[in-house]
């Protein structure tokens, strides 16, 4: 064990159900954590003491954003809270067609001589995360735009993938970072530039990369991205974040909005709308204020960790759980090169609810999704654990039989 391993190791007292079991299902919820815990029992108790208290409430919300904007390098002003990655997307599908001027592009659009009404068309993946293309195909079938689902046969998605699919009409390219299925890891920089190159926006889903993987929105220009934080970010479900660059924000009218999107949402005027500044005017109602403290206290441990040092030990652990798959002779459906994926390294099963049961009875979690079990660990966790895991996978393997 090195340094910095032992150094991540100290953080696992942090994590209680750890010395009951090996967790390795962080793609889709973190184990709890007692900073998370702590700053969740700092509402509980106002809420308890106090009774109602909105500008501890609203305090709370703003630094649960500032420490989502401090994980990727933006303003402040640039991220909006959300429910959930659904209601990000579809924001962003009611503020369709997007009616933007050139200079929102970074000055490398082609909009050119295309009327700003006919931006509505959508060029995005099969292997979103369902909930991103079930809006991208409501807002299709009710008109607000068009959609073109891609495939890449290794599901990663290069600038070439999407080129043919790309038109004057094109407004926006809709990605994940890191695959939910395979953990495959597409090249933000790349399809940023290539979105711009055709006058269109770039849309990314962080949430299986959030946590673990470096991301810097003043180097990468993606004009919209979108986390929530149940998983690498060590909060709960209920709550997302979303930052949408504000040379863009500014010129988006999104049609699903709420009294958060105004100016001053205290001034109670229901008789006219005025979008605020930024991101804020994708707010909807009344935050998740709980949840934000939850979120805030993942956020922070993240930071504190730091994104750098919890990257290089999330490519060690995936080097290592390759390894350890070939060694076994199992199925390997990640890709096999770690700069190509992100923390989860998914295994092809038969059945993959069978065995996350059959590991949960041996007191390791793991992910079922299709037909792959999902191996997903984080900064805390140790190469026993990834061992542990593929031995039980072998063994289940082995007892099964054949296959009829």
């Amino acid at each position: 064990m090195n340094k910095q391993e032992a150094s991540l190791q100290s953080y696992r007292e942090l994590f209680p159900i750890l010395s009951e079991k090996i967790h390795l299902g962080n793609c889709s919820q973190s184990p709890q954590a007692r900073p998370v815990m702590a700053a969740m029992q700092e509402y509980i108790d106002n809420w308890r003491f106090v009774g109602m208290d909105w500008d501890f409430w609203m305090e709370g919300v703003h630094r649960a954003k500032a420490s989502f904007a401090k994980l990727i390098h933006a303003d402040v002003s640039e991220i909006a809270v959300v429910g959930s990655v659904s209601d990000a997307t579809s924001m962003i599908a009611s503020a369709f067609p997007l009616n933007l001027e050139d200079d929102g592009l970074n000055g490398s659009g082609r909009r050119q001589g295309v009327p700003r009404s006919e931006r509505r068309h959508v060029v995005t993946t099969v292997d979103e995360f369902p909930t991103v293309g079930h809006v991208w195909h409501a807002h299709a079938n009710r008109g607000h735009l068009d959609v073109d689902f891609v495939s890449a046969p290794d599901r990663v998605y290069t600038p070439s993938v999407f080129e043919p699919y790309m038109t004057k009409q094109t407004g926006l390219v809709s990605v994940h970072h890191v695959g939910y299925y395979n953990g495959s890891k597409q090249d933000l920089n790349a399809l940023a530039d290539f979105a711009h190159q055709h006058g269109a926006l770039l849309f990314v889903d962080a949430y299986q990369s959030m946590g673990t993987s470096v991301i810097d929105v003043r180097r990468t220009p993606v004009d919209m991205l979108v986390s929530g934080n149940l998983k690498y970010l060590l909060g709960l479900p209920g709550i997302a974040f979303l930052y949408v660059r504000k040379s863009v924000a500014e010129q988006l009218q999104p049609a699903m909005t709420g009294w958060f999107a105004r100016k001053n949402p205290f001034y109670f005027d229901a008789t006219h709308m005025d979008y605020g500044d930024s991101a804020q005017r994708f707010n909807t109602g009344t935050p998740p204020v709980l949840a934000a403290f939850a979120a805030r206290g993942g956020m922070d441990m993240i930071l504190q960790v730091g994104l750098e040092r919890i990257s290089a030990r999330i490519d060690e652990l995936s080097a290592h759980a390759i390894a350890g798959v070939n060694l076994r002779g199992l199925e390997l459906a990640s890709p096999d090169d770690v700069s190509r994926k992100g923390a989860n390294t998914a295994i092809r099963v038969p059945d993959s609810h069978d065995l996350e049961v059959f590991l949960m009875q041996r007191n390791i979690i793991a992910s079922a999704r299709g037909d792959v079990i999902r191996l997903a660990p984080h900064f805390f966790s140790t190469e026993v654990d990834l061992d542990k895991a593929l031995d039980a996978i072998l063994e289940w393997k082995q007892t099964r039989g054949p296959i009829d």
